[in-house]
């Protein structure tokens, strides 16, 4: 594991930058203020500091359209890209008059018409006038949104990466699978797997879990400890160069094949994941998606069915609980989804699995290739 703090590549952060530039052109953004993490380092290239939860919304990054210059708020030159240079940047300011004094003085920031935010907070809304004091200030998100939402070749190399160390995870995970054991104790290899394959961060909190057989989308009891007949399912989800990968799968515990309703759960996955995959093609509606489920003859999960994959969590965020954004979604070419498949059995527990997929201008391409229980016996 690399110790020293680097730029993104300068392949990946350029198309990103380039993207995110026709965008504001499109949005007719002269200055975009960027407070949100991923969309400061979709567009500066520069690491930033991982915390837990959320923040609160700070001018951290801005980008001025017309000379494509990007100031960025640090206190450090280490993993600064050499395009931004040192006087681009600004250090962090308790007085917030401070910041905007900065604000005032970026090339540009006097004559600007329009000004997009990705976020704001009621101080910073009566702030930022005085930095852009010919501006109107409008919501910059959108932009962003467009951006993200269809990933460059090097995005999707770096996902691939995230990817290949959420699987190793998993696999190693797996390998671990017997009577007896925990849940927190098969979550800790997950975990000590992604750390030694040079990720520390991961992206969900439940790594595995013993699935219910009274419930759906439950554990199956207090203790998490693993019993012969269960179905465990897998949740492997790391933040590897501020890209998340994730993969997820389910195995049993002894053999399922001795008991035919088992093997019937994974045969009923295997229906819905052909019927989910199939819908993953250019200019699908998202709505196909959750219709999927129902073609199945499954139940809709509480979660989404499907979300963008990136720097974070990208669009569309396909969910029952969302009809209307689903209803206006539609999947394009370059698009990245976590597409999830779930199903449930009284008395027999559940079957989840976890793909991420890049829809392509020819159709859907896995991008996971761990394997399944299923495609064990399928071999």
């Amino acid at each position: 594991m690399g110790t020293e703090v680097l730029p993104d590549d300068k392949a990946l952060r350029s198309g990103r930058r380039e993207r995110a530039l026709a965008q504001m052109e499109a949005h007719d953004l002269d200055v975009l203020v960027l407070g949100r993490q991923a969309n400061v380092r979709y567009v500066a290239g520069a690491p930033q500091l991982w915390v837990a939860g959320t923040r609160p919304f700070g001018p951290t990054c801005v980008v001025v359209r017309g000379t494509g210059a990007i100031h960025l708020l640090s206190t450090w030159d280490e993993g600064i890209p050499d395009d931004i240079p040192h006087e681009n940047l600004y250090g962090i300011a308790w007085n917030p008059m401070n910041t905007i004094s900065v604000l005032q003085g970026i090339d540009g920031a006097a004559t600007a018409k329009r000004v997009g935010t990705d976020a704001l907070s009621p101080g910073f809304a009566q702030l930022l006038p005085m930095a852009f004091p010919n501006a109107e200030l409008v919501d910059g998100e959108l932009a962003m949104r467009a951006a993200r939402r269809i990933k460059t070749a090097e995005e999707v190399s770096a996902l691939r990466e995230a990817i290949r160390v959420a699987e190793a995870g998993l696999a190693a995970a797996v390998a671990e699978l017997r009577p007896g054991t925990s849940e927190k104790a098969l979550a800790g290899v997950l975990l000590e797997a992604m750390t030694a394959g040079g990720v520390s961060t991961p992206s969900t909190q439940d790594a595995a879990w013993v699935t219910s057989r009274d419930h759906p989308w439950r554990r199956a009891s207090a203790d998490g400890r693993v019993q012969p007949g269960d179905l465990v399912a897998f949740s492997a989800g790391v933040l590897a160069g501020g890209y998340t990968g994730e993969v997820g799968r389910t195995w049993p515990v002894g053999d399922p094949r001795k008991t035919e309703a088992a093997v019937d759960l994974y045969r009923r996955w295997d229906t819905l994941w052909q019927q989910l995959y199939e819908v993953c093609r250019p200019g699908a509606p998202a709505t196909d998606l959750l219709a999927a489920y129902q073609a199945a003859g499954e139940s809709l999960p509480p979660m989404p069915v499907a979300r963008g994959l990136g720097l974070g969590f990208d669009p569309p965020v396909v969910s029952q609980h969302l009809p209307a954004t689903a209803s206006e979604e539609r999947l394009d070419a370059g698009m990245v989804l976590a597409v999830t498949g779930y199903v449930w059995e009284r008395g027999v527990g559940a079957v989840f699995g976890r793909e991420a997929v890049l829809i392509t201008a020819d159709g859907p391409e896995l991008l996971t290739s761990s394997p399944s229980w299923q495609g064990v016996v399928r071999a």
